[in-house]
C-alpha cells in the first residue's frame, strides 16, 4: 500500500512540477488559466501537500484535511454510528420552538454542539423579548456550564440532576418522560428535510451556495409548517 501510494504522489508531484514550469514561461499578459482552473491547481497543490505530509509521517491525519477536489471546504467528521463511522457535511445547530426549526450554526467542521445553547437561548430571547421556561435537550447539552447558565437564569432543562437520585411522584416522573419524548419533534423535522427535501444530498460546489441550500431547505419547512397551522394546502 506505501509503495503504491509513493508512486502515486510522486507522478501528482511530477505533473504539478511540469504545470509550474509552463506556468512560468508565461512572460507577461494575462493568466493563461481560468479562475475555476486555477482554483483547482491551488487545491491540487494543497491536497498534494497533504497527502505528502501524512505519508512521511505514516499518518492519517491532518489538520483541516481535503477530502474533495470539487467541494473542498467540506470536511470528514468521525460519528461512530453503526454502519456509518464517518459523515460528510455541515453540521447545523438547529433549534425548534413555536414549530419553526432556527440554525444557530452551519459549520463544515467537527466542533460540539453542546456549545452552541446559550446562543440558541440567546436568540429565543431576541425574539421574543424573555428566556424559554424550559430547554428540551440532547445528552450533549447537559454540561456543567450549560446547567450553571441555565440556573442562574431559572430556565429547567431535560437533563437528569447530578447527584442521588431525586424521589418524583407518579405526575412529575410523567411530566418528565413527556418533556423528553417532546424533543423528538426536532428529529422528526430534521427526518422530513433529508428524506422529503433531499438536505442530505447537497451537490452544491462552493460553500456559500450549499449554506444557501441549507438555509432554503430550513426555510420551506418552516413554511410547510406555517401553511398546515393556517390550513392552507398546496
Amino acid at each position: 500500500m506505501r509503495k503504491t501510494l509513493r508512486y502515486l504522489l510522486n507522478c501528482v508531484e511530477r505533473n504539478l512540477g511540469h504545470i509550474d514550469q509552463m506556468l512560468d514561461m508565461v512572460d507577461g499578459g494575462a493568466f493563461p488559466l481560468a479562475h475555476k482552473y486555477q482554483r483547482q491547481l491551488w487545491i491540487i497543490h494543497t491536497l498534494y501537500a497533504q497527502q505528502r505530509g501524512m505519508y512521511d509521517a505514516d499518518s492519517r491525519q491532518c489538520d483541516d484535511r481535503i477530502v474533495s477536489i470539487s467541494q473542498p471546504h467540506v470536511r470528514l467528521i468521525v460519528r461512530g454510528k453503526t454502519g456509518k463511522s464517518v459523515e460528510f457535511g455541515a453540521k447545523l445547530g438547529l433549534s425548534l420552538f413555536g414549530g419553526y426549526l432556527t440554525h444557530q450554526t452551519i459549520s463544515w467542521d467537527a466542533y460540539n454542539e453542546g456549545s452552541d445553547l446559550t446562543d440558541q437561548a440567546e436568540t429565543y430571547r431576541l425574539l421574543t423579548g424573555h428566556y424559554p421556561e424550559l430547554i428540551q435537550c440532547d445528552k450533549i447539552y447537559h454540561t456543567n456550564a450549560n446547567r450553571s447558565w441555565c440556573s442562574e437564569r431559572d430556565i429547567r432543562m431535560t437533563a437528569l440532576p447530578k447527584g442521588p437520585k431525586p424521589n418524583l411522584s407518579a405526575y412529575e416522573k410523567r411530566k418528565q418522560r413527556d418533556e423528553y419524548a417532546e424533543r423528538n419533534h426536532i428529529e422528526g423535522r430534521i427526518g422530513n428535510a433529508k428524506q422529503a427535501l433531499s438536505m442530505n444530498q447537497i451537490k452544491a460546489k462552493l460553500k456559500d451556495t450549499s449554506e444557501t441550500w441549507i438555509a432554503a431547505t430550513l426555510f420551506v419547512l418552516n413554511i410547510s409548517a406555517f401553511a398546515a397551522r393556517s390550513g392552507v394546502t398546496f
